[in-house]
């Protein structure tokens, strides 16, 4: 494990040069990354975030191909990073290996599951890292580390040599400080070309989500609107319910109606049915995956996760084809979602930070607009921090 220094990002510390000639100019040539340790690393066991996991499994005989793609890119990496248990916690916390500090907010949670990668990152250990996001495992420690963190399209970036957690739902995600960079990995790890940016045809602000924020809902909207009014044109953006939208063309979210679809303030009621059929999902594939070897092995786990992993151990697949017909009626309702999340400064001196989503497939459209867009957000944020003192 490593020490104060290095923020206790890393559980394993030791360098793995690109896979190509120094003399190649490549995307990512003189940059250094870490891995979440849950991808496989020829000749390295994948600990998965547990000591009774990494005991009872062998070396791995061959390397994730994200992991093989970004050091094909020419980039260097320099060690792996401490998780959530099993991926199964949103928190940031590792009774065995420590939880890494958040450098933004020391006494604050770095947020999970891919912790250790998001500070390493922020701490400016490295220049970009690599995690997973199956519910928010690099969306959630990106926006409480400060950082960038970007989570593509299910299925675009291969999984293959990487523990699942939910295959429907997992894909492979990253982090940077700088859009450049974070574009950079993004096209090496999504195959693209480098193309010109596209100007966005419309910016849809979801109302309801943001009237939920503990903090002022302008201090986080307003930094967007007059970033992308700057460079758009303010005549771009639109304004929209996302409850009511889910709940109109989402059908089967009526099987869990009598759980939590009844009305509820700003109607974020069909939202978190959705979440509850996201979680039933992700709890069923958790314990096909791995519940024999809970079972089996009853691991040395930490609070949370271990009443977690048991509750879907012992779980009943009831509803399974529901959730995934759910999953189904979202994807062509909105054309799937791609997130990436962006620091917009501190409010209270606490890091604040706002999503944004793509159609399905639309990955490279959305990192050329992050960066596009990323300098007159910071111009905006010093001008909102400013006018809050």
């Amino acid at each position: 494990m490593a020490g104060e220094s290095d923020y206790g990002a890393f559980t394993e510390k030791f360098i793995i040069q690109p896979s190509s000639s120094p003399d190649q100019e490549l995307p990512l040539k003189g940059l250094t990354f870490a891995v979440k340790d849950i991808f496989d690393m020829e000749g390295y066991v994948t600990g998965f975030g547990n000591p009774d996991w990494a005991r009872t499994h062998s070396a791995a005989m061959t390397t994730a191909p994200a992991v093989l793609a970004v050091l094909s890119g020419g980039a260097t990496c320099v060690g792996r990073t401490v998780m959530d248990e099993m991926a199964y916690s949103i928190n940031g916390e590792n009774k065995h290996y420590g939880t890494p500090k958040n450098i933004c907010s020391p006494d604050r949670l770095p947020g999970g599951s891919s912790s250790g990668s998001a500070v390493a990152v922020g701490g400016m250990l490295v220049d970009f890292s690599l995690g997973t996001d199956t519910g928010g495992s690099v969306r959630v420690p990106a926006s409480y580390c400060g950082i960038l963190g970007f989570r593509p399209s299910h299925g675009v970036v291969s999984t293959s040599g990487v523990i699942p957690l939910a295959q429907s739902l997992d894909t492979v995600g990253w982090f940077a400080r700088d859009a450049g960079i974070l574009n950079r990995v993004g096209r090496v790890l999504l195959q693209l070309p480098e193309v010109e940016p596209v100007k966005p045809t419309h910016i849809t602000i979801a109302e309801d989500c943001f009237q939920l924020l503990s903090i002022p809902s302008h201090r986080v909207t307003s930094v967007l609107v007059k970033s992308v009014e700057k460079i758009f044109g303010g005549h771009i953006v639109k304004y929209a319910c996302l409850g009511d939208y889910v709940k109109d063309n989402v059908p089967t979210l009526k099987h869990f109606k009598g759980e939590r679809l009844e009305d509820q303030e700003y109607n974020v009621a069909p939202l978190a049915a959705l979440s509850s059929a996201y979680r039933r999902l992700e709890r069923s594939e958790f314990k096909n995956n791995h519940g024999e070897w809970v079972s089996t092995v009853k691991p040395d786990l930490g609070p949370g996760i271990s009443e977690r992993v048991w509750a879907a151990v012992r779980s009943t697949d009831e509803n399974i084809d529901v959730c995934h017909s759910v999953k189904t009626e979202l994807r062509a309702a909105l054309t799937a979602l791609l997130g990436v999340s962006i620091p917009l400064g501190t409010y209270d001196n606490l890091p604040v930070s706002i999503s944004l989503l793509a159609k399905h497939g639309s990955d490279g459209f959305l990192l050329n607009l992050v960066e596009t867009l990323y300098g007159t957000l910071k111009e905006q944020i010093d001008i909102a921090q400013e006018l809050s003192y």
